[in-house]
């Protein structure tokens, strides 16, 4: 294993709106993207969500932390997510949250 990826996504949604868009992903990445990813395991405990997931046949395990004004995402990747993720998380140069923490 890697390191773990940990991100911090700033947002003005509150942590209630947060975590329902959240769920709301999660729920359309399981329908969208079911051919490349699997989510095995969603457990919320108040505003932590732990999972685990497969995708390119590699399994990852992680936390995902809703704060009023942040969410903290913390994933242990194996070697080739880990690039993958790397490339993803090399950073916006507008520094813009993603589409689904935005506010509307």
């Amino acid at each position: 294993m890697s390191r773990p990826l940990i991100v911090s996504i700033p947002h003005h949604l509150g942590r209630e709106e947060a975590a329902h868009r959240i769920k709301s992903g999660l729920s359309a990445a399981r329908t969208n993207y079911s051919a490349l990813l699997t989510i095995r395991e969603e457990t919320w405990t108040g505003d932590r969500l732990a999972f685990t997931l497969s995708a390119l046949g590699q399994s990852a395990v992680g936390v995902i932390d809703v704060a009023d004004d942040h969410v903290r995402l913390e994933v242990q990747l194996p070697w080739l997510l880990a690039m993958v993720a790397e490339k993803l998380t090399a950073g916006d140069p507008q520094g813009r949250p993603p589409l689904m923490l935005e506010k509307k």
